[in-house]
């Protein structure tokens, strides 16, 4: 184990975490208005309905799969009868269709941000580091599930990084576990390592709307945008119109 491996698997993931959780508490005490996702819907509607639909419906199965994998104990799996055949399977496939839609629906949101003018003008050089970087962590992912699991990869993530995600939130990291991250497989360890640089920007960018929850939008009625009359169109004379008097 050397001084890289402590620093990739023990010092910089504590750092990341912790301008993480500072940053987010100085962004909400600063900038409260700018605490938005900054809705471009009246700018373009067609690529963002799309987009934006397939990014969110996978990026939350992503998630879920996520917490599965790394929060809950490999033995747990076992306990409850869900064989390692039946969880790859699931993560192959499950895990992979998610993953394939947070790729569509974010390249459609990038083709978007980059192709509108409109939406070019109302972009903010932070809008592009976030869906960059979130598109290439998602890709490096999802590279790992297409390219090594389902190509008949062995490296069990639930038994080398689960418990190392563990050690660190219960600030408990050991020498082990550490030299087990060094010996896994390159794809791995760098999806781990950008998620971490991920983390660090998340509080600077529009990233922050994931933790505001506005769950009243689940039943409020959708907001319709019209166009208004072109300026100059001659108005229409009423028997109430006293203007051309």
């Amino acid at each position: 184990m050397t001084s890289l491996d402590i620093f990739l698997w023990i010092v910089f993931p504590y750092i990341s975490m912790t301008i993480f959780v500072l940053g987010h508490i100085y962004r909400y005490n600063k900038d409260q208005f700018g605490w938005t996702a900054k809705s471009s819907q009246f700018l373009e509607q067609k690529r963002l309905r799309f987009g934006s639909t397939v990014f969110h419906w996978g990026i939350i199965f992503v998630f879920l799969g996520h917490v599965g994998g790394l929060l809950i104990p490999k033995l747990w799996f076992d306990t409850i009868g869900i064989t390692d055949e039946y969880y790859h399977f699931g993560a192959i496939w499950f895990g992979g269709l998610a993953g394939l839609a947070v790729v569509v629906g974010g390249f459609f949101l990038f083709l978007r941000r980059v192709s509108v003018k409109r939406v070019v003008k109302n972009s903010s050089p932070s809008d592009y580091v976030a869906l960059i970087m979130l598109g290439i962590v998602v890709l490096v992912g999802f590279t790992n599930t297409a390219g090594y699991t389902a190509s008949g990869g062995t490296f069990d993530y639930r038994v080398v990084i689960g418990p190392w995600v563990r050690e660190l939130l219960t600030f408990q990291p050991s020498q082990a576990m550490v030299a087990s991250m060094a010996q896994a497989p390159i794809g791995f360890q760098l999806h781990v390592t950008l998620a971490f640089v991920l983390f660090a920007i998340w509080p600077f960018t529009r990233l922050v709307h994931v933790f505001s929850l506005p769950l009243k939008y689940l039943n409020r009625n959708y907001v319709v945008y019209r166009n208004a009359k072109p300026y100059g169109t001659p108005k229409t004379k009423t028997k109430y119109d006293v203007s051309s008097k």
